[in-house]
């Protein structure tokens, strides 16, 4: 365990650190959900992960992805998983650089207990959700996070015991509104925490359809 590790112990007890690093998340897309989410789980003591995503960094994502200058025409789960592991070394890191698509998406998260959608394309949203809404895997997914201002919108909203969604489910990337670092840092940050409190067991089942801040 390294000094990282051991400091954990300042902030949870070992039973939920136990919890925490016996769990697989599978991270679809590791742009700006991706990246910051993968951040924010790797930085709550979570170890293991399966990073899924075909494309390269390139300058435009810097504004709000979990990426440096130099890496730009680096492919984004490498350097994703560079990244994470100057935060911990010890995470272990599985990466793919693939597209997903129908005919593959089943083969990619079977060993996850958790599976982060982080696409994105409307496209790909759906095919990660349909694929995965009815398993028993913890399924967080991101719709409507685009733009500035009014960040209260982006919200939890639990749609099954095991299925949530973040967002206002309404506002996408257009030129009205692009894609910029406050409210994807917000989203992401609230993805890791439904995976965190999920795996600690503080969410409370039941009441489908609830939404909170």
């Amino acid at each position: 365990m390294n000094d990282f590790e051991k400091s954990l112990s300042r902030y949870f007890n070992r039973e939920q650190l136990t919890k925490i690093r016996a769990v697989k998340i599978g991270i679809a897309g590791a742009g700006g959900l991706g990246s910051n989410c993968a951040n924010a789980l790797v930085r709550s003591g979570f170890r293991n992960f399966k990073l899924v995503d075909f494309d390269i960094v390139d300058f435009s994502n810097l504004n709000r992805q979990f990426y440096f200058l130099k890496q730009a025409g680096e492919n984004k789960v490498n350097a994703l998983k560079d990244n994470l592991k100057r935060i911990n070394p010890s995470v272990n890191i599985e990466i793919n650089q693939q597209m997903l698509n129908a005919d593959n998406i089943r083969d990619f998260f079977t060993e996850c207990d958790v599976i982060v959608e982080a696409f994105d394309k409307a496209e790909y949203k759906k095919l990660i959700v349909e694929s995965y809404i009815n398993s028993e895997k913890l399924l967080v997914s991101a719709s409507g996070i685009a733009g500035w201002g009014n960040s209260d919108r982006i919200r939890v909203h639990r749609i099954k015991d095991n299925f949530y969604l973040i967002g206002d489910r309404i506002t996408g990337i257009d030129s009205d509104n692009p894609p910029l670092a406050p409210c994807v840092f917000i989203a992401a940050a609230k993805q890791a925490d439904i995976v965190l409190s999920y795996v600690l067991g503080t969410i409370q089942k039941g009441n489908h359809n609830e939404t909170s801040g």
